[in-house]
């Protein structure tokens, strides 16, 4: 089976709002509340409104296996107030919204956009890969741990949303082989892929 990642366009925000209510019915089902709005999660209203500038900034990813959508996720520079520091958010690429199609669980599509972020890392020369996980998710947290990151700390309540657990990888811990690296940089500076 192979994943391919490509930039997400407009026409792909369908799509990445259907993710978002599928796993927030199959998060609910199992007692989560993540991003429910009992929760504090984002209306999928605002969702949508976030998702589609992440997308015209270039910043949103889609993965796709034998052509069919599989998986999303948004990298840039950019974290919730309070969560990261200055210096942490200067220093590394910052995962959101990732989602992967529950036909799809299993089958390696998040690992295979995590590295994507660890690319986009490397090319933008930033030492780390980090993101902010559902606090109360202890489940997610153990994806995040199996998949290399290591939770930096809980950041304060009072400053905070219900994303409060902050996990973080180095970029260079991942074995990326060279072709995805220069992929990254070409498609970083909008040039064609070789």
């Amino acid at each position: 089976m192979s994943i391919r990642i490509r930039q997400a366009r407009s026409a792909d925000l369908g799509n990445i709002c259907r993710l978002r209510l599928q796993r927030t019915a199959w998060l609910a089902a199992r007692g989560s509340d993540q991003w429910t709005r009992q929760g504090r999660g984002l209306p999928i209203e605002r969702f949508a409104h976030a998702v589609g500038r992440s997308v015209s900034a270039g910043e949103t990813w889609v993965a796709e296996v034998g052509g069919e959508f599989a998986g999303t996720v948004t990298v840039n520079d950019r974290a919730d107030p309070g969560l990261w520091s200055p210096r942490e958010i200067t220093d590394a690429v910052i995962v959101h919204y990732m989602i992967v199609d529950l036909r799809f669980a299993g089958y390696g599509v998040g690992r295979a956009l995590l590295a994507h972020a660890a690319g986009l890392a490397l090319v933008r020369q930033r030492d780390w890969v980090r993101l902010d996980a559902w606090t109360r998710n202890t489940e997610l947290h153990r994806y995040y741990r199996s998949a290399g990151f290591r939770l930096a700390r809980i950041a304060n309540p009072a400053v905070s949303g219900p994303s409060a657990a902050l996990f973080e990888r180095r970029a260079d811990s991942w074995d990326l082989p060279e072709p995805i690296v220069r992929l990254h940089l070409h498609a970083d500076r909008g040039d064609p892929v070789p």
